[in-house]
Protein backbone atom coordinates (compact mmCIF):
# COMPACT_ATOMS: atom_id res chain seq x y z
CA UNK A 1 0.00 0.00 0.00
CA UNK A 2 2.50 2.23 0.38
CA UNK A 3 3.68 2.50 -3.07
CA UNK A 4 -0.06 3.47 -4.01
CA UNK A 5 0.00 6.62 -1.40
CA UNK A 6 3.15 7.82 -3.17
CA UNK A 7 1.72 7.99 -6.61
CA UNK A 8 -1.89 9.65 -5.09
CA UNK A 9 0.46 12.07 -3.29
CA UNK A 10 2.55 12.64 -6.27
CA UNK A 11 0.19 12.91 -8.87
CA UNK A 12 -1.72 16.00 -7.16
CA UNK A 13 1.35 17.61 -6.67
CA UNK A 14 2.07 17.52 -10.41
CA UNK A 15 -1.72 18.58 -11.34
CA UNK A 16 -1.38 21.93 -8.94
CA UNK A 17 2.25 22.77 -10.56
CA UNK A 18 0.41 22.61 -14.08
CA UNK A 19 -2.00 24.75 -12.84
CA UNK A 20 -0.22 27.59 -10.91
CA UNK A 21 2.35 27.35 -14.33
CA UNK A 22 -0.52 27.76 -16.55
CA UNK A 23 -2.25 30.53 -14.73
CA UNK A 24 1.20 32.61 -14.76
CA UNK A 25 1.78 31.95 -18.51
CA UNK A 26 -1.93 33.68 -19.09
CA UNK A 27 -0.96 36.66 -16.60
CA UNK A 28 2.46 36.69 -18.87
CA UNK A 29 0.97 36.47 -21.93
CA UNK A 30 -2.05 38.73 -20.96
CA UNK A 31 0.49 41.76 -20.72
CA UNK A 32 1.95 41.00 -24.04
CA UNK A 33 -0.60 41.80 -26.68
CA UNK A 34 -0.90 45.06 -25.23
CA UNK A 35 1.87 45.99 -25.36
CA UNK A 36 2.56 45.36 -28.36
CA UNK A 37 -0.20 47.11 -30.06
CA UNK A 38 1.08 49.82 -27.79
CA UNK A 39 3.83 49.90 -30.10
CA UNK A 40 2.34 49.82 -33.21
CA UNK A 41 0.50 52.60 -32.45
CA UNK A 42 3.62 54.71 -31.34
CA UNK A 43 5.84 53.47 -34.64
CA UNK A 44 2.72 54.84 -36.84
CA UNK A 45 1.87 57.84 -34.87
CA UNK A 46 2.99 61.27 -36.46
CA UNK A 47 5.39 63.78 -34.59
CA UNK A 48 3.11 66.64 -33.23
CA UNK A 49 3.37 69.83 -34.73
CA UNK A 50 4.47 72.62 -32.25
CA UNK A 51 2.80 75.73 -32.44
CA UNK A 52 4.64 79.29 -33.15
CA UNK A 53 4.66 80.55 -29.82
CA UNK A 54 2.49 83.79 -29.24
CA UNK A 55 3.69 86.99 -29.62
CA UNK A 56 2.54 87.49 -25.89
CA UNK A 57 4.82 84.63 -24.85
CA UNK A 58 7.61 85.88 -26.55
CA UNK A 59 7.54 89.37 -25.00
CA UNK A 60 7.42 87.91 -21.59
CA UNK A 61 10.16 86.01 -22.49
CA UNK A 62 12.03 88.91 -23.93
CA UNK A 63 11.28 91.11 -20.46
CA UNK A 64 12.83 88.00 -18.46
CA UNK A 65 15.53 87.91 -20.28
CA UNK A 66 16.20 91.98 -19.58
CA UNK A 67 15.19 91.81 -15.65
CA UNK A 68 17.75 89.00 -15.60
CA UNK A 69 20.32 91.14 -17.36
CA UNK A 70 19.14 93.99 -14.98
CA UNK A 71 19.89 92.09 -12.17
CA UNK A 72 23.19 90.78 -13.27
CA UNK A 73 24.42 94.09 -14.03
CA UNK A 74 23.41 94.99 -10.74
CA UNK A 75 25.11 92.23 -8.90
CA UNK A 76 28.17 92.54 -10.77
CA UNK A 77 28.43 96.50 -9.09
CA UNK A 78 27.28 95.40 -5.78
CA UNK A 79 30.53 93.08 -6.14
CA UNK A 80 32.45 95.99 -7.46
CA UNK A 81 31.54 97.95 -4.41
CA UNK A 82 32.26 94.94 -2.02
CA UNK A 83 35.64 94.53 -3.52
CA UNK A 84 36.10 98.30 -2.61
CA UNK A 85 34.89 98.07 0.39
CA UNK A 86 37.15 95.17 1.51
CA UNK A 87 40.20 96.60 0.20
CA UNK A 88 39.44 99.58 2.28
CA UNK A 89 38.79 98.15 5.13
CA UNK A 90 41.78 95.89 4.68
CA UNK A 91 44.34 98.99 4.18
CA UNK A 92 42.27 100.20 7.69
CA UNK A 93 42.92 97.19 9.50
CA UNK A 94 46.50 97.04 8.77
CA UNK A 95 46.98 100.82 9.96
CA UNK A 96 44.63 100.22 12.90
CA UNK A 97 47.31 97.20 13.53
CA UNK A 98 50.25 99.54 12.88
CA UNK A 99 48.91 102.21 15.66
CA UNK A 100 48.09 99.01 17.85
CA UNK A 101 52.12 98.22 17.82
CA UNK A 102 53.35 101.63 18.05
CA UNK A 103 50.87 101.95 21.30
CA UNK A 104 52.24 98.64 22.56
CA UNK A 105 55.35 100.10 22.43
CA UNK A 106 55.06 103.34 23.90
CA UNK A 107 53.50 101.57 26.90
CA UNK A 108 56.45 99.67 27.14
CA UNK A 109 58.39 102.52 27.65
CA UNK A 110 56.30 103.61 29.93
CA UNK A 111 55.95 101.20 32.09
CA UNK A 112 59.35 101.04 32.14
CA UNK A 113 59.86 104.20 32.85
CA UNK A 114 56.90 103.91 35.79
CA UNK A 115 58.80 100.68 36.72
CA UNK A 116 62.74 102.88 37.17
CA UNK A 117 60.93 105.40 38.78
CA UNK A 118 59.30 103.20 41.80
CA UNK A 119 62.63 101.23 41.73
CA UNK A 120 64.23 104.53 42.65
CA UNK A 121 61.68 106.14 44.84
CA UNK A 122 61.86 102.46 46.94
CA UNK A 123 66.17 102.39 47.15
CA UNK A 124 65.18 105.73 48.25
CA UNK A 125 62.92 104.91 51.08
CA UNK A 126 65.42 102.04 51.98
CA UNK A 127 68.29 104.37 52.13
CA UNK A 128 66.44 106.65 55.17
CA UNK A 129 66.95 106.02 58.66
CA UNK A 130 63.73 103.64 59.86
CA UNK A 131 62.19 106.41 61.80
CA UNK A 132 62.28 108.81 59.44
CA UNK A 133 60.67 106.15 56.79
CA UNK A 134 58.16 105.69 59.67
CA UNK A 135 57.28 108.99 59.88
CA UNK A 136 56.68 109.31 56.17
CA UNK A 137 54.80 105.99 55.74
CA UNK A 138 52.48 107.19 58.93
CA UNK A 139 51.56 109.85 56.30
CA UNK A 140 50.69 107.60 53.71
CA UNK A 141 47.67 106.03 52.33
CA UNK A 142 47.52 102.22 53.35
CA UNK A 143 47.50 101.08 49.37
CA UNK A 144 50.15 103.47 48.80
CA UNK A 145 52.31 102.52 51.53
CA UNK A 146 51.86 99.22 50.94
CA UNK A 147 53.04 98.93 47.42
CA UNK A 148 56.36 100.56 49.02
CA UNK A 149 57.12 98.40 51.54
CA UNK A 150 56.14 95.17 49.39
CA UNK A 151 59.36 96.30 47.18
CA UNK A 152 61.41 96.78 49.84
CA UNK A 153 63.74 94.17 51.47
CA UNK A 154 62.29 92.60 54.31
CA UNK A 155 64.63 93.54 57.05
CA UNK A 156 64.30 97.42 56.24
CA UNK A 157 60.47 97.10 55.97
CA UNK A 158 60.46 95.03 59.34
CA UNK A 159 62.20 97.68 60.71
CA UNK A 160 60.17 100.80 59.29
CA UNK A 161 56.69 98.99 59.99
CA UNK A 162 58.48 98.57 63.46
CA UNK A 163 58.42 102.48 63.90
CA UNK A 164 54.69 103.22 62.68
CA UNK A 165 51.87 103.28 64.95
CA UNK A 166 50.33 99.47 65.17
CA UNK A 167 47.09 100.61 64.02
CA UNK A 168 48.30 101.70 60.53
CA UNK A 169 50.96 98.92 60.70
CA UNK A 170 48.81 96.12 60.68
CA UNK A 171 46.31 97.90 57.54
CA UNK A 172 49.39 98.12 55.50
CA UNK A 173 50.16 94.56 56.60
CA UNK A 174 46.80 93.37 55.42
CA UNK A 175 47.12 95.13 52.45
CA UNK A 176 50.47 93.70 52.03
CA UNK A 177 49.39 89.82 52.41
CA UNK A 178 46.20 90.07 50.47
CA UNK A 179 47.36 91.25 47.89
CA UNK A 180 48.03 88.23 45.45
CA UNK A 181 44.55 86.13 47.47
CA UNK A 182 42.99 86.41 44.27
CA UNK A 183 45.95 85.30 41.94
CA UNK A 184 45.12 81.95 39.98
CA UNK A 185 47.09 79.07 41.74
CA UNK A 186 48.42 75.98 39.91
Amino acid sequence: MKPLRRRMGRGALVILALILASSGALRVGSGVGAALANSEVAESAVPLNCPVPSAAVAAALVGREEFVKQQELQLEERLAALALADQAISKRLAELQGAEEELKKTLAIADGAAEKDLAKLTAVYEAMRPADAAALFQTMAPEFAAGFLGRMRPEIAAAVLAGMNPGKAYSISVLIAGRNATAPKT
